[in-house]
């Protein structure tokens, strides 16, 4: 039988949506929850047309505040160590450092930008998205490069679309991809050898969205 769904819909909504809640939490006018608000709506809005048009499955996983490789790369618990993360950043935080860069000036006490006092750190490199006009977050990896499951927002949108009621389905970059994708930071370094490191994470992935019917 013959199942209809597209590979991801267009996130910045009819009215740019995305774009102007974005700037207005970057200029601390909204909060991270009515920012996280708009995109709870966008992504209800953009499932409806799924279902509405006559598609089977509804599509989970392509929607991103900025960037759906940064999305892979805190998923999958691989945010460069030289971001200085401790882990007491709220991972909204974390993502806008990885994707805008932290200025010197923005560290101190309290700060939660999670770098030391009186450092920067430079947005990750972007880049096109196998040579079209979309630039993505690149990916950093080295030796140590560890992977661990960090799957609450993914696992969330599956069970938000489920509530529409909705039939959903996941769109995940595969392994190989992501690293083929990301960046060694060390000279000689082969990304590749990464493999057998993520994919018992992709393992536990699929198997807590299989328990969904995912």
């Amino acid at each position: 039988m013959i199942r209809t769904h597209v590979l991801g819909f267009p996130r910045i909504g009819a009215n740019r949506e995305l774009k102007f809640a974005l700037e207005r939490h970057w200029r601390g006018e909204i909060d991270e929850a009515e920012l996280q608000d708009v995109a709870a709506e966008l992504r209800a809005r953009h499932w409806r047309l799924q279902a509405g048009a006559g598609l089977d499955h509804v599509t989970v996983g392509d929607f991103a505040l900025y960037d759906q490789v940064a999305d892979l790369i805190q998923l999958f618990g691989c945010e460069p160590a030289r971001f200085g993360f401790t882990g007491e950043e709220s991972p909204l935080r974390r993502y806008f450092a990885m994707a805008r860069g932290v200025a010197a000036h923005e560290h101190g006490e309290g700060c939660g930008c999670g770098a030391s006092a009186g450092e920067g750190a430079a947005a990750l490199e972007m880049t096109k998205w196998f040579d079209t006009n979309y630039h993505y977050l690149v990916p950093e990896f080295d030796a140590a490069t560890a992977f661990t499951l960090h799957a609450d927002r993914l696992l969330a949108e599956v069970d938000e679309a489920i509530a529409l009621p909705a039939s959903p389905k996941a769109a995940l970059l595969g392994p190989v991809s992501f690293l083929f994708l990301g960046k060694s930071k060390e000279a000689g370094f082969d990304r590749l050898a990464l493999l057998e490191r993520l994919l018992p994470v992709y393992e536990q992935l699929l198997v807590k969205l299989a328990a969904r019917g995912v």
